[in-house]
């Protein structure tokens, strides 16, 4: 016997005896209701890691269980609606009490199917009960065009009438589908447009009047559920769309939202990313990767009704730290240290999270990768202190002088270049005057990335960094820029 379970009535008889009794009419909804009212007044957070949402998204969300409404979360990719949906098991018991042999767990003392009846009428107080913790009261379901009635209502089983000796309209006939045996839980739907507008009239018919046709037989089933779902707003046309009496049957609709804040992403994405391993990623590192995507949802090359998914920046930063772990394998440096060129070398991470508009097809992907983490690097540094007091390091490079930081060189040797350009090393020791060789070089780096950026200074494939001015080699032919 399980542990938990080890002291918890085992038979009807017990619990009616017991104080669990008190509760035998307390419906899925009022469950969760009264489990958030107490975690409000506790002062404890409604949902874990949900970033962003505070004022927005989780007030919504609180109202709709305190209202007892089924409600849908709209909103693009990568906005953590399915994480919420979830995390509603967290207001459910820790375990809640069944009957033993019965499809739709139906409760002890107030059974709802024609089989719960049956257990009662034939065994009475010996009944045996069963206790279920709370992850197995939440099914989910991905909505796709194929899913039928018979996967989310039910439908006649002939093999089952035969073996009980019943008709084919009676209720012991039916193989019950996801939403029957969700009694007593959370039923998710996610992508709810994608369902048939068939099955979507089932959907609404049991969520209001609680009885459904099975192959043409009437049949009875007043479900306890909180139904819950998901679903893209560009999606409605895109793919399918919400019948309008299903809609009508929601309680409230909850627009979701990416992170205002470009703070608020980065908490969310040293949340999710896998950065576990021996890699440092400045906080500049950091912002850059996050900013890219705040480039990408203001690029008017990149589809906007698609959306740029936060898991953008969380596979990005994955993909940074590995480019840096990388690098530091065949130099032999035992601190990989990250840098903002690391985004250029982790494209990969980015041109298969955007969905391009007909301009951004035509430069390719690449190309419009590279121009946001351009942008991206520019945005982070503009907001760091090490871009107050720049004005030397650029007149030095207006003097026609150039740099080029050895990538295959040891730490020390990058500082040495480094220090070649005049105030680059002031405004290096003046914003990380306690970093090691590592993160001075890195952030050495993220100025001269910075200020190309901003486009106060130029970038040469042949020379490194130069001023500002395309200038002609001394062969006579014009440096390229990035």
């Amino acid at each position: 016997m399980d542990p938990k379970t080890a002291d918890l009535p085992t038979t009807v008889g017990a619990l009616k005896a017991s104080e669990h009794a008190d509760r035998q009419y307390e419906t899925v909804k009022d469950e969760l209701r009264r489990n958030l009212l107490a975690r409000l007044q506790s002062g404890q957070p409604v949902f874990d890691g949900i970033v962003g949402y505070d004022d927005t998204v989780v007030p919504q969300v609180v109202n709709a269980i305190l209202s007892r409404h089924n409600f849908i979360l709209l909103g693009l990719r990568g906005q953590a609606k399915t994480r919420i949906l979830r995390q509603l098991t967290g207001l459910l018991d820790p375990l809640v009490p069944a009957l033993a042999g019965s499809e739709l767990n139906d409760h002890p003392l107030n059974p709802t199917s024609h089989e719960g009846h049956a257990i009662l009428a034939e065994q009475g107080d010996n009944a045996e009960v069963r206790w279920i913790p709370r992850a197995e009261r939440y099914i989910e379901k991905l909505a796709t065009p194929d899913a039928t009635v018979a996967d989310m209502i039910g439908d006649i089983d002939p093999i089952k009438a035969s073996r009980l000796g019943t008709q084919l309209g009676d209720p012991r006939s039916v193989h019950y589908g996801l939403l029957p045996r969700a009694n007593r839980g959370v039923f998710a739907i996610n992508e709810l447009p994608d369902l048939s507008g068939k099955v979507q009239v089932a959907l609404f018919n049991v969520m209001q009047e609680g009885d459904v046709q099975i192959r043409g037989y009437p049949i009875r089933i007043p479900l306890d559920v909180l139904l819950v779902f998901s679903a893209n707003p560009e999606d409605y046309t895109a793919r399918g769309k919400i019948v309008t009496p299903l809609k009508d049957r929601i309680g409230s609709e909850i627009r979701t939202h990416y992170p205002h804040d470009v703070q608020d992403a980065m908490r969310v994405t040293a949340q999710e990313a896998w950065l576990d391993r021996n890699v440092t990623l400045p906080d500049f590192v950091r912002e850059a990767v996050e900013q890219v995507a705040f480039v990408a949802r203001e690029d008017p090359r990149v589809d906007h009704h698609s959306g740029v998914s936060q898991r953008l920046p969380i596979t990005l930063a994955e993909a940074v730290a590995s480019n840096a772990e990388r690098r530091a394998l065949l130099r032999g440096d035992t601190q990989p240290v990250a840098r903002v060129t690391d985004l250029y070398g982790a494209l990969s991470a980015i041109t298969g999270k955007i969905e391009l508009e007909y301009e951004g097809e035509l430069k390719g992907g690449d190309k419009v990768a590279r121009d946001m983490v351009r942008n991206a690097i520019g945005r982070a540094f503009a907001g760091h202190p090490a871009a107050a007091d720049v004005e030397a390091i650029v007149s030095w490079f207006d003097e026609d002088q150039m740099l080029r930081l050895p990538t295959d060189g040891s730490y020390a040797e990058q500082l040495e270049a480094a220090s070649e350009a005049a105030g680059l090393m002031d405004a290096v020791n003046a914003a990380d005057p306690d970093g090691s060789d590592a993160e001075r070089a890195a952030l050495a780096e993220f100025i001269l990335e910075g200020l190309h950026a901003q486009r106060k200074i130029g970038r040469s494939e042949e020379r490194g960094y130069v001023g500002r001015e395309e200038r002609i080699d001394p062969g006579g032919r014009p440096r390229s820029f990035n």
